[in-house]
């Protein structure tokens, strides 16, 4: 039963454009959080979407972009304050256009990462930002994150493949920026203040993406290291052998490992007994250059050093995508596990061995607990998560949550890094965001909030608490 103010605005709304509200759009994937909302707003194109924005600052009514729900930062929850609209992009799901020789395409932001990735398959490109989620992963969100993913060593974060953005200001208006230039220095880049904002500023409804051709050839390995720091002395080869021919060099321990044996005994493993740590590589070359040959290279470089004591090179592209899916599985084996507290941080790349080995003392000391330190150790961005020990649950660990949370953001703020590499800073990390970031920044990213959305009604509370 809506309340006089929600009935006002639904009768300010397009017709056909409120749904119904489902469980589905209230929830986020670990469970923590459950949000409101007064509405649920599904609009079928562009103007339809600004009509609802403009209807929302008429009526001062808070607007939460929802796009696949996938976030883990609760930015698409908002749990309390006065009952937002959920405004969904599930409706505007088209590849607009594609243009394979400029390597550009146009999507809205419906549209899954995987339909993006597909629509390129199919003109003979690649898209290749790829995350674990990316079959339900919205393109809108993912720009609205700035998510980064597996292959972001060699092309970049969601802000590197954007071109150009089509958006609904807060005050309903329509940014008409779809732009597929490369080069274009008129005045203030708005498409990268909009891209990581998490819908703090705007609405993303459309975008520009940057297109490749695919390497010609696709190597995969597993490499097992002693520790770390052989991890990172690995990846320095890799680069002085291939170049940027690397795509991906995620770290990979074997606390991982374990819970998947436990949680999801239907995965293959590589090794029969899981090692303390191993790098899973994927190289992409030009035509006439042989992948196997190379890694194999690699792994001999990196055994005489002393670094990489086991290996498998993946000899088809099942094995591959075998070797993939068990990593991207982590997440999964993790959240059955079911966390204590979880941190998606980036370091200097020379300071991960020693972070890792202090804030495992650290931990070790505040009780019984167990890490699962993963991540794409090739730019930095680890996943750092802390677990129960065996036969506890995580609600045990209450009391800790938050002393572990601050404690792990500020050794990694202290060593020069990032406590949000990935996944933004949403409504869980609002305290973090007060409580580190540069003073002059932070006063600048108010100023923006305050001269574009002087009300507050896009994503309250995001970010800027």
């Amino acid at each position: 039963m809506l309340n006089d103010a929600g009935a006002d605005l639904a009768a300010m709304l397009p017709d056909g454009v409120l749904r119904p509200i489902e469980p589905r759009h209230l929830e986020e994937p670990r469970g923590r959080y459950v949000g409101q909302a007064g509405l649920l707003a599904a609009p079928r194109d562009t103007e339809e979407a600004a009509a609802v924005i403009r209807a929302c600052a008429a009526a001062r009514v808070g607007v939460v972009p929802l796009g696949g729900g996938t976030g883990l930062v609760a930015g698409q929850v908002m749990q309390s304050g006065p009952a937002p609209l959920l405004l969904s992009l599930e409706r505007m799901t088209a590849i607009r256009d594609l243009w394979a020789q400029e390597n550009v395409m146009v999507a809205e932001s419906g549209a899954t990462l995987q339909a993006v990735r597909d629509a390129a398959e199919t003109a003979g490109r690649l898209f290749p930002l790829s995350i674990a989620s990316q079959g339900t992963a919205q393109i809108g969100g993912v720009l609205a994150a700035n998510a980064g993913g597996v292959n972001a060593l060699r092309y970049g974060t969601a802000r590197a493949l954007c071109l150009g953005i089509e958006a609904v200001l807060p005050d309903g208006t329509v940014m008409h920026d779809l732009k597929r230039l490369r080069k274009d220095n008129t005045g203030y880049d708005l498409r990268d203040l909009l891209i990581g904002a998490e819908g703090t500023l705007g609405l993303i409804t459309a975008a520009s993406l940057r297109m490749v051709p695919p390497p010609a050839a696709r190597g995969v390995a597993l490499m097992v290291v002693e520790d770390p720091a052989a991890a990172l002395r690995l990846l320095g080869l890799a680069g002085e052998a291939v170049g940027d021919a690397v795509s991906a060099f995620e770290l990979i321990s074997g606390q991982g490992l374990l819970f998947q044996q436990e949680m999801l005994p239907h995965l293959r493993q590589p090794f029969a007994t899981p090692p303390d740590w191993m790098v899973l590589i994927e190289i992409g070359l030009p035509g006439g250059v042989d992948p196997d040959a190379t890694l194999e290279a690699l792994f001999i470089r990196g055994a005489e050093a002393g670094l990489v004591t086991d290996g498998v090179i993946a000899q088809s592209g099942l094995q591959a995508e075998a070797f993939w899916q068990m990593r991207e599985e982590i997440p999964e084996a993790n959240r059955r596990i079911g966390a204590i507290s979880s941190h998606d941080i980036a370091l200097p790349l020379s300071e991960i061995p020693r972070f890792i080995a202090d804030a495992g003392q650290m931990i070790a000391a505040m009780g019984d607990m167990r890490i699962n330190c993963f991540g794409h150790l090739g730019d930095g961005n680890l996943h750092y998560n802390v677990f129960p020990a065996p036969g506890r649950e995580r609600a045990d660990y209450d009391d800790l949550r938050e002393k572990i949370q601050h404690d792990v953001h500020q050794m990694v703020v202290a060593r020069g890094g990032s406590f949000s590499a990935e996944h933004g800073v949403g409504r869980l990390k609002t305290a973090d965001l007060a409580r580190w970031a540069d003073p002059a920044r932070l006063a600048a990213m108010r100023a923006i909030k305050a001269a574009l959305d002087p009300a507050g009604i896009m994503n309250p509370g995001a970010v800027l608490a």
